[in-house]
């Protein structure tokens, strides 16, 4: 995989920064999101493999074995933006890549589905501050103009890992049964603390591999533009603006979207088009192709716009419009599936705009912990997602009304979208931080 490099730098300095910063440090950023979601995404080609028949457990059960995570990631998703912002972002990742290494390994070692249930809980909790502390690193590191592109790099490793996961899992069910799987892809995560502890500094002044002048010269960059930024008034009268309340509700619907499609698309392969799991792990990857080739085009059109909404709701309108597709398709799955393909597509794509728009309109010393909170709504809707899609499929005996239910919630994210009041970023505007 070869990393990006930003567009048109003002300095030799700001070209050596610039290759320094992104091929040091995203290649580890983008592993370490792609094992956290791993973990997550594994339990649903293990559900449709044969974990269900054999701990004898009904499609109502998945369904709260899947969402279980969700409810433990919602719950400490501020504490933990917090202590990545006051303390430190690396010793925080470090610990958690322990942590969910051993608990998705021993997904693999559990017979018991009331054990299962609090592993599966845990496990959420282990990897709830991974994401608003990788948003806060890269706020640490990279300017306002690169943050869209430097977000997608992160949040790449969603669909990517979905992509490789779906194959590989599939055939590790075959080859050595779904416990093999989950032990081969938990132990990794253990190996992968030690290398995210080698090559990861919390901030540029903590850096041996730039000069003085380096560090000197992007600490200042970085401050000029927290300086542009309204002062904060505090966490709590952050989290009660105007804007993140907003992007809680509409992160919430979207990733009711997102995740309802991604822990139940190996299920709905695999009853549609009647393949073994290896098959199945191979159709199931395709859309995630297409949702990353969308994320880096449209992240790098919105840093070179200057503009985050409107490289964000369209997208999720033509996703839903897919949805609905889907649903009027019925059954037809081999019919339904490019559209299938053009909703994962049209749902990945804003990712790296949307998460590069909270620090622009709020200073880094509360942004972290605002991060967190759009990040533990999107929880409960993964929650949501994963639990309703389940159930609504194990009720009807068809994908009818969950694909039904997916768009209409991407509809509503679209539109609340339209409301949240975000600055541009090549005029340098600023919006202010309205509270409640």
């Amino acid at each position: 995989m070869s990393t990006p490099t930003p567009s048109a730098p003002a300095s030799p300095t700001a070209v050596v920064l610039s290759r320094q910063r992104w091929t040091r440090l995203m290649p580890v950023v983008f592993v370490t999101y792609s094992f956290a979601y791993l973990e997550r995404s594994n339990f649903s080609v293990a559900v449709a493999g044969s974990m269900a028949e054999d701990l004898r457990i009904t499609g109502s059960v998945s369904a709260l074995l899947g969402s279980l995570f969700f409810l433990g990631y919602f719950a400490f998703q501020i504490p933990g933006a917090v202590y990545a912002e006051r303390r430190s972002v690396k010793q925080l990742i470090v610990w958690c890549l322990v942590l969910w290494g051993l608990l998705a390994t021993a997904q693999g070692l559990i017979a018991d589905v009331r054990v299962l249930m609090a592993v599966r809980f845990l496990l959420g909790v282990s990897e709830a501050a991974v994401l608003p502390a990788m948003v806060i690193h890269i706020t640490h590191w990279f300017t306002k103009q690169e943050r869209g592109r430097a977000n997608t790099w992160l949040i790449l490793g969603n669909p990517v890992t979905v992509l490789w996961l779906t194959v590989v899992s599939g055939y590790l069910v075959e080859w050595i049964g779904w416990q093999g799987m989950f032990i081969a892809q938990g132990i990794p995560a253990l190996l992968w603390a030690v290398v995210f502890h080698r090559f990861i500094d919390d901030r540029p002044r903590d850096a041996a591999w730039l000069s003085e002048s380096e560090r000197k010269d992007l600490e200042e960059a970085l401050d000029a533009e927290q300086q542009q930024l309204p002062s904060s008034d505090g966490y709590l009268a952050a989290l009660r603006s105007r804007n993140v309340i907003l992007l809680s509700l509409q992160y919430f619907l979207w990733s009711v979207g997102v995740y309802g499609f991604v822990f139940w698309l190996p299920s709905i392969v695999s009853a549609g088009s009647h393949e073994g799991i290896g098959m199945t792990g191979v159709i199931s990857a395709t859309p995630y192709a297409f949702a990353c080739a969308a994320m880096l085009v449209n992240s790098r059109a919105s840093d070179r716009a200057g503009n985050r909404s409107r490289f964000v709701w369209p997208w999720l309108l033509l996703a839903a419009a897919a949805f609905y597709g889907s649903y009027l398709l019925g059954d037809a799955f081999w019919l339904s599936f490019p559209l299938l393909c053009l909703a994962a597509a049209a749902m990945y794509a804003p990712y790296g705009p949307y998460f590069a728009t909270i620090p622009e309109f709020l200073p880094q010393s509360v942004s972290g912990a605002a991060i967190a909170l759009i990040n533990s709504f999107g929880a409960l809707g993964a929650f949501a997602g994963s639990y309703l899609v389940g159930m609504l499929n194990d009720v009807t005996g068809s994908t009818a009304a969950s694909f039904l239910t997916m768009a209409g919630c991407l509809v509503a994210a679209a539109s609340l979208m339209w409301a949240v009041r975000t600055p541009g970023i090549v005029d340098g505007a600023v919006a202010l931080a309205e509270s409640g």
